[in-house]
């Protein structure tokens, strides 16, 4: 990504915080992996705001770090009373993400819209989507041809719906 590029990302991300600050609520198309299988790339996602008291661990929540948005699930609460921290992680990684404070926090993800379908994020995953998700997280293949398999499946049952993700 040469510096224009980086520059207009950094200009967009700091612009969507703005947006869910102000209005109390966004709507962004994902491009990244890290939260396969519960968000795709592509998929939209519904940002209210939310401060750190009111985000439970399990929630999908919107941060904005150097620049950059992040859509994790929230694995710990941590911190003190006085300076209250989040520890998330996206799904599909290994490692938690270094602390959010509040000022970074812009909210939790309250939908997600996938084609014609709008999914409601879950908060723990189903004992298979647990097996599912030990494999993506360590093959990008493996990932790949999962996301390629439920685009298959996406056009032959399009008229399906799913409450989880």
């Amino acid at each position: 990504m040469n510096s224009s590029e980086n520059g207009s990302t950094t200009l967009g991300c700091e612009l969507a915080g703005e947006v869910v600050s102000t209005f109390g609520e966004v709507r962004l198309r994902v491009l990244g992996t890290s939260m396969v299988p519960a968000i795709h790339p592509g998929d939209l996602v519904s940002v209210q705001r939310a401060g750190l008291s009111e985000i439970s661990p399990g929630e999908i929540a919107l941060y904005l770090r150097e620049g950059r948005l992040f859509a994790h699930r929230v694995v710990a609460r941590a911190g003190s009373p006085e300076h209250p921290l989040l520890i998330l992680r996206g799904d599909r990684l290994r490692h938690n993400d270094p602390p959010v404070c509040a000022s970074e926090l812009l909210g939790r993800v309250h939908f997600i819209e996938r084609g014609e379908r709008r999914l409601q994020p879950a908060s723990r995953l189903s004992v298979w989507e647990g097996m599912i998700l030990r494999l993506l997280r360590f093959s990008d293949r493996a990932t790949y041809l999962y996301l390629r398999l439920d685009a298959g499946r996406q056009r032959l049952f399009p008229g399906r719906t799913e409450c989880r993700v």
